[in-house]
């Protein structure tokens, strides 16, 4: 169907707009968002013209600098971040949501990496705004508030129709989470958010009937595109959360008024929810699947799902990308494919090139290369970095994965996280598969270490399952029966929680640290 399509009619009517004002035309009535934080609830209609109003404010705070200014926003998820997004792409401005668990220090960083012109922030983020615009010298704005706040102005504000746009300009900026500790601006452009979308929806077979619940965060590519972007483009409602808060969280899923049909999580999340004291296996049967990623899933957490009849679908996705791989929504797949993040979506190709630049055998690591219209064309103000990444139409990503003969691919690690020990090459991601099958392990990670006769040997972090007591020995010995002894971490140390950034991973830079200081 999509190739059907001419290009330049596609564009205009399907990519330079944005999903809101084309479902205000043919569902203007139909629920798009209900927010939990303040009670408030918008039809499609009722969306658009916020947005529409939005613009216009946009245009006259800006003036003729707004197509290609950078708009940056500090806020947890709320319908206005949704409203601010869109409402500067209808002026051909480019968002930039920005990680409000970031102290002022970073923060400053990437508005002064951005060149953002204005800065948007809720209140309870006012004194960290107030500093950035001291250091930065960016226009600050309030969400809410006085008639001078952004609210106020929407209100005296007159609609604004969208400006004349293709699918080629940016339209957001999403700054990497940073495993690396140096966050880098990914480009997203119309055509970029638009594939992602369609990718998902597939993926996630995200119908206009869809009742999406929202508690990721809106400054990372899961919360803001996979979830918010893809249920408004398909015509469903999204349920919008300004944060996880497990008891919240299982209600609303419990909840068959609100009737939601799909929920995005960590697998910390999914653990957590279990615990919970309102979580009903029955009552969760609702859900078309829990859908995961981040981080590697334990089995016994997969197993425990599925026995109450719920889908946990793992897939591997990237600020750079959108959505990659994915498992299918499919019980006994997930139940005999566990570690992989399955196939393909479906406008992505993918090849995995082993470190000659040689298409790998299946069954065989090598790097991922991947291609299509929802990858990103590079990094903000980052020529070297984008050279380096993007070879002759494929974007290299950096992680090591392997495909099995059925074609489910199963993610082996970060390349720069794979370590040598004795000659060999030990793959974190896979010692950590071994622990976590563990029933007194929770979470885990691993890292390489230098070693004076290995080179480098494993060490690995690890929380307990509900303060279970479980000593390093006893980890130690299971290891000893499913991995070689190259691969078995040399060191086992406990902790409370594995630091993590927002989109669940482990900060390995800092267990580096830790291992290594």
């Amino acid at each position: 169907m999509l190739g059907n399509v001419s290009g330049d009619h596609f564009s205009e009517t399907l990519i330079a707009r944005d999903p809101v004002s084309y479902r205000a035309r043919i569902s203007p009535d139909r629920i798009a968002a209900r927010s939990l934080a303040d009670g408030i609830t918008v039809t499609y209609r009722e969306m658009d013209e916020r947005i529409a109003r939005c613009a216009s404010v946009l245009n006259e705070l800006l003036g003729s600098s707004v197509p290609g200014a950078t708009v940056a926003a500090l806020g947890r998820n709320s319908i206005d971040h949704l409203v601010l997004a869109f409402a500067c792409q209808r002026v051909n401005c480019i968002f930039v949501p920005l990680n409000w668990r970031l102290g002022a220090v970073e923060l400053t960083d990437i508005v002064a990496d951005c060149d953002a012109r204005l800065l948007v922030f809720e209140d309870d983020f006012g004194p960290v705004a107030r500093e950035l615009g001291a250091k930065s010298g960016v226009k600050l704005l309030g969400y809410q508030g006085d008639e001078s706040s952004l609210d106020g102005l929407i209100r005296k504000a007159d609609p604004l129709k969208p400006l004349p746009a293709t699918g080629n300009e940016p339209a957001i900026l999403l700054y990497t989470s940073g495993t690396t500790g140096t966050p880098k601006g990914v480009i997203l452009t119309r055509s970029n958010l638009f594939y992602a979308a369609y990718n998902f929806s597939v993926v996630g077979e995200v119908a206009p009937g869809a009742v999406t619940f929202c508690d990721l965060p809106f400054f990372h590519t899961i919360g803001l595109v996979a979830i918010a972007r893809t249920t408004l483009m398909m015509g469903g409602t999204l349920i919008v959360s300004d944060r996880f808060l497990p008891e919240r969280t299982i209600d609303c899923l419990n909840d068959e008024d609100l009737a939601v049909t799909h929920y995005f999580a960590v697998p910390q999340m999914a653990t957590i929810l279990r615990d919970q004291p309102g979580y009903s296996g029955e009552r969760m049967k609702r859900l078309k699947a829990i859908f995961i990623g981040g981080a590697p899933l334990p089995p016994p957490l997969v197993e425990a799902y599925l026995a109450d009849g719920v889908a946990l679908v793992n897939g591997y996705g990237m600020s750079e990308a959108g959505t990659v791989l994915h498992m299918p929504i499919d019980h006994q797949a997930i139940s005999t494919r566990h570690g992989s993040v399955g196939f393909p979506a479906p406008l992505i190709d993918v090849k995995i090139m082993d470190a000659q630049g040689q298409a790998c055998e299946a069954g065989q690591v090598g790097e991922l290369w991947i291609r299509g219209p929802s990858i990103s064309s590079g990094y903000w103000k980052k020529p070297e970095q984008t050279a380096a990444s993007f070879v002759n139409g494929w974007f290299r990503t950096g992680d090591l994965v392997r495909c099995d003969e059925d074609g489910f691919h199963i993610i082996a690690d970060r390349l720069k996280d794979m370590y040598i020990s004795g000659g060999e090459n030990v793959y974190p991601a896979e010692v950590e598969a071994v622990l976590l099958s563990h029933d007194a392990v929770a979470e885990v990670a691993v890292i390489g270490v230098p070693d004076e006769k290995w080179g480098e040997v494993g060490v690995a972090f690890v929380v307990a399952r509900n303060s279970a007591k479980v000593g390093a020995d006893e980890l130690i010995n299971h290891c000893k029966s499913r991995l070689a002894t190259y691969k078995r971490p040399a060191r086992i140390e406990f902790l409370e929680a594995i630091p993590r950034n927002a989109a669940g991973k482990p900060l390995k830079h800092v267990l580096r640290d830790r291992a290594t200081g």
